[in-house]
């Protein structure tokens, strides 16, 4: 018995906001798994894709971050045990409206960002991946794009379009580096413990330990399939938010 009220108490001890972000997520996901084909018609509508792919949408810009790959446990996992973890605690401390802004902000940033990457590099992708695939050199693959391109040739055009559908990102991943930058700020030496090292690690230190992977890991390439500039357009988005929040004097109140 006092387990479950125990239990209880746990959960309804949750801000608001919080709680109705994890549950949502969570309903999204489960439906994905759940209702065959569905998982593959939300990403296409809701899911984030490129400027100009025929699959946009603007609105996709903030229900993206609603959604997780069913295939991966561990993407929302994540994703959910941080925002409990820190994102309560930031609740509380500067209240719920105040919390909702900075989580959607963050997830919006973090989505502007991914596109402005796309939009810098899907061209050099498109064409080094289909000149490996001819055993062209680059400069020759991109002189034969852009002459067909130019003459308007559908088969080019459509096959660039095809490219261009295939980009696309989900997930609450920009929303969560910006929670977790928003609790180092305002805690900044609060000791914290990652489940491989068996000391404390100040929260300071260790997003700015998570700032600098995600940049090395987007530079390099490595683990591709993963939004690393996403997750640190939601911190620079955040971090704006802060020292705006902090040079009034309302970063620890509201």
């Amino acid at each position: 018995m006092n387990y479950g009220r125990t239990a209880g108490g746990w959960w309804r001890s949750i801000p608001p906001v919080t709680k109705n972000l994890i549950i949502i997520n969570l309903i999204v996901w489960l439906a994905e798994i759940l209702v065959p084909g569905f998982a593959d018609t939300l990403v296409d509508r809701l899911g984030l894709h490129i400027v100009g792919s025929a699959m946009f949408n603007p609105a996709q810009i903030f229900t993206y971050m609603f959604l997780h790959s069913p295939a991966n446990i561990m993407h929302i996992l994540f994703n959910m045990f941080t925002l409990w973890m820190f994102g309560r605690i930031l609740e509380q401390v500067w209240g719920s409206r105040r919390f909702l802004f900075f989580y959607l902000v963050c997830g919006v940033g973090a989505g502007l960002v991914q596109q402005g990457v796309w939009e810098l590099t899907w061209r050099s992708d498109y064409i080094s991946g289909i000149a490996k695939l001819n055993g062209l050199t680059t400069e020759h693959m991109k002189e034969i794009v852009d002459s067909a391109v130019a003459a308007g040739d559908r088969n080019w055009i459509d096959a660039i379009q095809a490219f261009k559908s295939q980009m696309c990102t989900i997930g609450a991943s920009g929303a969560i580096y910006g929670i977790l930058l928003g609790f180092a700020f305002t805690f900044p030496d609060m000791p914290l413990y990652l489940f491989f090292i068996p000391v404390p690690i100040k929260a300071k230190y260790m997003v700015i330990g998570y700032g600098v992977l995600e940049f090395f890991l987007g530079v390099s390439g490595s683990m591709s399939s993963v939004a690393h500039f996403a997750h640190l357009g939601g911190m620079i988005f955040g971090i704006f938010i802060l020292l705006y929040w902090k040079k009034k004097g309302t970063l620890h109140r509201y």
